[in-house]
């Protein structure tokens, strides 16, 4: 396949960046606890799991290797799924966890933008694909972007870095053709994952990082509202430009 080169490839991160996703993947990673009879985190720690791998997450909360399995299918059987949480856009209808979340207000409006002014678009999250191309279809993040990328679910790709690696051999990214990348997201994988792969990250303080979480990893900027995402993204992309 042939790429137009120069490219600008804007990396999203899905969950905390682009959606408020929080209510359903704690939903359901308590569902998966119970069913394998683990104590339940506190609430720091249960949103703690919003960005890194669901199975890294609960292997760091002792769920013993003898029981991952069985906790990982479980808690994919209620988020992608079993249709049993009250839908926030839509009272007394019920959903599966991946849509018991809603899409940030302004990150369609930011979107388009960007796109228009000639940005590729990629959703990069360390989700399984074939659980985030559902979540982008049903909130319309599809139509907005250029590509959807994820983690796969044999295991293989599952952190930011890999999912990164990914999307780029399927984006055709060369930086020796002078193309130009940058992360956006709002947890510590997103900063760790985009500087294993030599790029920066921008940091989006309305999502799940803890105080400093994203400075101290590194991102190069942290913005706190939706609407700067697009004039921040315009400013990285014209200074490198002029480096």
């Amino acid at each position: 396949m042939e790429f137009a080169h120069p490219q600008r490839v804007v990396l999203l991160d899905l969950d905390g960046t682009l959606t408020k996703s929080d209510p359903g993947i704690i939903a359901c990673v308590i569902k998966a606890f119970e069913a394998v009879g683990v104590p339940v985190p506190d609430q720091a720690e249960l949103q703690r799991f919003i960005g890194p791998a669901i199975f890294e997450s609960m292997k760091r909360n002792h769920i013993p290797d003898n029981k991952l399995d069985e906790a990982v299918r479980v808690y994919r059987h209620y988020y992608g799924d079993a249709a049993v949480f009250d839908d926030p856009n839509n009272p007394g209808h019920k959903v599966p966890g991946r849509l018991y979340n809603t899409l940030y207000p302004g990150i369609p409006e930011q979107l388009t933008t960007l796109r228009e002014a000639g940005y590729y678009l990629a959703v990069a999250t360390c989700k399984p694909e074939y659980q985030a191309k559902p979540v982008c279809d049903h909130f319309h993040i599809t139509e907005l972007v250029d590509g959807i990328y994820g983690a796969s679910t044999d295991n293989s790709r599952v952190d930011k870095a890999s999912v990164i690696r990914y999307a780029f051999d399927n984006i055709g990214f060369n930086r020796g053709l002078d193309d130009r990348a940058l992360m956006v997201g709002d947890r510590w994988t997103d900063v760790d994952g985009a500087k294993a792969c030599a790029l920066d990250c921008l940091g989006c303080g309305w999502g799940y990082a803890e105080p400093n979480e994203l400075v101290e990893h590194g991102a190069y900027r942290v913005i706190d509202h939706v609407d700067e995402l697009s004039g921040a993204v315009e400013e990285y992309f014209a200074d490198k430009a002029t480096a």
